[in-house]
């Protein structure tokens, strides 16, 4: 198994000369940009010899940097010179369409309904770097991914494409990640410093392992100034679902919050 960590990574997008101002608004540390182009140099590593292009990211729980690392990641290998694609394949709670600034009324579900075609969904960033959004919520996210539609759209996007990204929901909550990920080259797994459980990792790891899909390896996401690698169990949980947006939620909340108040009382005896 190969393992990648990334001693400080967080939720900057990491800029690009060619990527719009909107994108470029804040000043990304040095130690950030770096980390990612880590992250980059290892996949390439890891994809020279696969026959797929295609990576699947994701992370055992939400608001962990899944997204984020997906944008940065697609970002990075796009400055090399590569035709990346990024694609929301969180047909859930998709955020890519915000992180970049684009509508969301055409994506990856009107694709694979037939509703539009895969260049009238497209949204190009610069001439390196196409975001294809997630498009509509649809009823049946998990059937849509693992259906053989996807399966075309892929072999067809790798023709045209050196690299794809994925981002997909997180891996404890729904399995869409799971069923999506075998078409692919693998998966990488994204988990936050001082946040997530060792017990939630493994879970996550199980389910990858079970399901036959490899992994890719491991970002620490959203670590101190120190480089420490630690995992600290005694963590404060305050997490609140209100969504505000008009998109379909994850109808797993109250077995997340289950998993999350077990923890809590497991912290002391």
């Amino acid at each position: 198994m190969e393992t990648k960590n990334t001693n400080k990574t967080s939720n900057d997008i990491v800029s690009n000369d060619n990527v719009s101002s909107a994108q470029q608004s804040r000043t990304i540390p040095f130690a950030v940009v770096e980390s990612y182009k880590t992250i980059r140099t290892n996949l390439l590593f890891l994809l020279s010899n696969k026959s797929h292009n295609s990576i699947t990211i994701s992370s055992p729980y939400q608001s962990e940097g899944k997204s984020t690392t997906s944008v940065n990641t697609a970002i990075a290998l796009s400055q090399l010179g590569s035709k990346v694609l990024l694609i929301d394949a969180d047909l859930r709670r998709p955020s890519i369409h915000r992180k970049m600034k684009f509508q969301n009324s055409m994506g990856l579900s009107s694709v694979l309904v037939g509703f539009c075609t895969i260049d009238e969904a497209i949204h190009n960033v610069n001439a390196n770097l196409d975001v294809l959004t997630s498009g509509p919520t649809t009823p049946n996210p998990s059937e849509l991914l693992g259906s053989d539609s996807m399966s075309e759209l892929l072999d067809t996007l790798q023709k045209s494409y050196e690299y794809i990204i994925i981002d997909t929901p997180p891996i404890n909550i729904v399995t869409d990640a799971l069923v999506l990920a075998p078409k692919t080259a693998g998966i990488m797994l994204v988990v936050k410093d001082n946040a997530t459980r060792h017990d939630q990792l493994k879970k996550a790891l199980t389910s990858i392992e079970f399901a036959g899909v490899r992994l890719l390896g491991l970002v620490l996401n959203a670590t101190g100034g120190n480089g420490s690698y630690k995992y600290r169990y005694k963590y404060r949980y305050r997490y609140r679902y209100r969504y505000q947006y008009n998109y379909n939620t994850y109808a797993y909340d109250n077995n997340y919050n289950k998993d999350r108040n077990n923890g809590k009382k497991k912290k002391r005896r």
